[in-house]
């Protein structure tokens, strides 16, 4: 009896719909080019920072994706470079869903799970590197995904 609840127990394991089995920096990059006259800038000139976000993912063998985040963030202080920030961060999936939903998984779902980290990283790099930390606020993965494939839709058709 216990030998068949180990193996229902196995079972029912392999059948999660979506598990994580390991998150990771992929990227990142940091540079401060205008240093140390950028920090003396910044006492009289407000930062203007633009950042951008992107999601990617693609399949590694049956069942698993690579997930990525990759932000690209600038800051400009009165015309000048204060940073640039490229950042990749990744996470491997297990996903066992209907194909239809697959997608809609690997690109709302997967990055939803992997923002918080990287949200945490790019604030202390920021802050690490002399500048006020950069807070992400929250991304809306779902209207990412609606546009993607709104964009597929319209290059297909």
């Amino acid at each position: 009896m216990a030998d068949t609840d180990a193996t229902a127990g196995a079972g029912n394991e392999e059948q999660q719909p979506l598990t994580i089995n390991t998150q990771y920096t992929k990227d990142l990059s940091f540079e401060v080019p205008g240093a140390p006259m950028v920090f003396a800038a910044m006492q009289n000139a407000q930062p203007d920072i633009n950042i951008n976000i992107e999601v990617n993912a693609r399949p590694l063998q049956e069942n698993m994706y690579e997930v990525e985040i990759a932000v690209n963030a600038g800051c400009d202080i009165d015309g000048d470079v204060g940073f640039i920030l490229e950042f990749v961060y990744a996470g491997l999936f297990t996903i066992n869903v209907p194909e239809e939903h697959l997608q809609a998984i690997l690109l709302i779902e997967c990055p939803r799970l992997l923002f918080p980290f990287a949200r945490n990283i790019i604030a202390d790099t920021t802050r690490d590197g002399g500048f006020p930390p950069v807070m992400l606020g929250q991304v809306d993965f779902v209207g990412m995904y609606q546009r993607q494939m709104e964009a597929a839709g319209a290059t297909s058709g």
